[in-house]
């Protein structure tokens, strides 16, 4: 199980766990959070991929991160405070989540406060993932920030759509296809 990895929990108290999350399945290209509305949960994701995003003012949406299995994902502000979202997430493909609201996870924690650990750990790699990131985007070429990506994220390449992909690495579809392209031949 997934919190083994982070910390440890007495079998019989993960049990306690089942009920707090609901199970849900997306398909492609479904919403699990649409920017402007309240978010009440975030997502565990099981199977799948999920992309987050928001709506530029040129109509333009601009994918700020993805989510595969073993990823949260939510609008992590919006959900701290209930409030309308900055952010859309939508499925990228099938997509099996387990799904918390904000009240099931602080009764989820008064329940198994060991997980406070948890979701500490999990969030610290997180933020801290987020920060290489801005790091690559502003230190990189273009050029090099594909390679870097096709590098370390090889399956994930596979999978995500390139307009996608782009739209994540700040590139047209059609740059990032002529990046491709010099890389391929």
């Amino acid at each position: 199980m997934h919190v083994n990895k982070f910390c440890s929990i007495e079998p019989e108290k993960l049990n306690l766990l089942v009920p707090f999350f609901e199970h849900r399945i997306y398909k492609k290209k479904e919403l699990l959070l649409s920017e402007g509305h309240r978010c009440y949960e975030k997502f565990f994701i099981v199977k799948g991929c999920v992309n987050l995003f928001y709506l530029r003012q040129n109509g333009v949406e601009q994918t700020v991160d993805f989510a595969i299995e073993n990823w949260w994902a939510s609008d992590f502000m919006a959900f701290q405070h209930t409030s309308a979202a900055q952010f859309s997430i939508r499925a990228v493909e099938k997509t099996e989540v387990l799904r918390i609201t904000a009240e099931q996870q602080r009764e989820l924690l008064k329940a198994v406060p060991e997980l406070n650990e948890y979701f500490h750990l999990v969030f610290q790699k997180a933020y801290a993932a987020a920060q290489i990131r801005l790091r690559l985007l502003y230190e990189l070429s273009k050029e090099e920030l594909y390679r870097h990506f096709s590098e370390h994220f090889p399956d994930f390449m596979q999978r995500v759509p390139q307009y996608l992909l782009a739209s994540f690495l700040g590139f047209t579809p059609e740059y990032l296809s002529e990046i491709r392209k010099k890389y391929l031949s």
